[in-house]
């Protein structure tokens, strides 16, 4: 079902509660403008925000972008910081689309999710292989997501749960916005800033549609052996119980990313098998050991569980 009005839940409460939980210690965006400052007036600048936003008259604020280095040293990432007054109305809007999409989300998807986290993750990754015994591990890394996310399709994805025409007038300012960098301006027709409070949730709201539920309703029903999807964010393994059917998706995968104008890293993405080790390997003996063991030496190796 689509909910045609949401926008009449967010009042000055709401807001109030967004604006608490906003962090107050973030760097500040092309307005200068602190936390502390903000909070000055607080219930006036609310209650401006609210009027701005319910109207139509809110303008979403460039966002500045810096660079900020990578796990490995070498490269860096993009990261995108909006104004405080930003953070606050994105955060009012990511509450009430939780909401709904909390309801939808799949119990594979792990990241940005109230009461998830990595580490479970993890734990359930380490579960999955430990069931198997071993199998085949596909992992994936979707190049440059928040860069390439298509807008017109993760518009599309949005109206089929939420048609208020305030909160999508709101996203599609939100992906329209400016970024500055180096004294320029530039007007993206694709991707989301990295670092923005509604990122993650529209990132979880693309890849729920074109990954978790196609995973779930098309590939695990036509594979041979167990399947298993773990997702955090951006970042996923496909566990495999035959290695066959690891070869099949990994073949399609692309294909199905493709239709949604994603791509795959062709270095990043790569199909491991994953065996518990050898006798001589495995401590101090009984299968629960020797599958923490071989879990270890998974995620270890260069490039394991990258960016978790």
């Amino acid at each position: 079902m689509a909910f045609t009005t949401l926008a009449h839940h967010i009042d000055l409460e709401w807001l109030q509660e967004a604006y608490r939980r906003t962090r107050k210690d973030g760097a500040v965006g092309v307005d200068g403008q602190t936390a502390k400052q903000y909070a000055q007036a607080l219930e006036a600048n609310l209650q401006s925000l609210l009027n701005r936003a319910k109207s139509g008259d809110y303008r979403a604020p460039s966002v500045r972008r810096v660079h900020i280095p990578k796990g490995d040293g070498k490269s860096t990432r993009p990261l995108g910081i909006p104004t405080f007054e930003d953070k606050v109305l994105q955060r009012a809007v990511a509450m009430v689309l939780e909401a709904i999409y909390e309801q939808d989300f799949l119990p594979c998807s792990y990241g940005f999710r109230p009461g998830r986290s990595a580490h479970q993750a993890l734990q359930r990754l380490w579960e999955v292989l430990t069931e198997m015994k071993g199998g085949w591990v596909l992992e994936v890394d979707i190049r440059k997501f928040f860069d390439t996310l298509d807008h017109g399709q993760l518009q599309q994805l949005i109206q089929r749960r939420v048609r208020d025409g305030v909160l999508l007038r709101l996203i599609g300012k939100w992906l329209k916005a400016g970024i500055l960098e180096e004294g320029n301006v530039t007007y993206p027709d694709e991707g989301t800033p990295q670092g923005g409070v509604i990122s993650p949730v529209l990132a979880n709201i693309y890849l729920h549609e074109v990954l978790d539920v196609w995973f779930e309703q098309e590939v695990k029903p036509r594979m041979k052996g167990r399947a298993e999807l773990v997702r955090y964010a951006d970042d996923f393994v496909i566990c495999f119980e035959r290695e066959a059917d690891a070869r099949r998706v990994m073949e399609v995968l692309p294909k199905r990313m493709e239709r949604y104008g994603l791509t795959l890293h062709p270095e990043k993405t790569r199909l491991l098998e994953f065996r518990p080790p050898r006798p001589e390997d495995r401590g101090h003996g009984g299968p629960e050991s020797f599958d923490l063991l071989g879990f270890r030496h998974y995620w270890a190796s260069p490039g394991g569980a990258n960016g978790w």
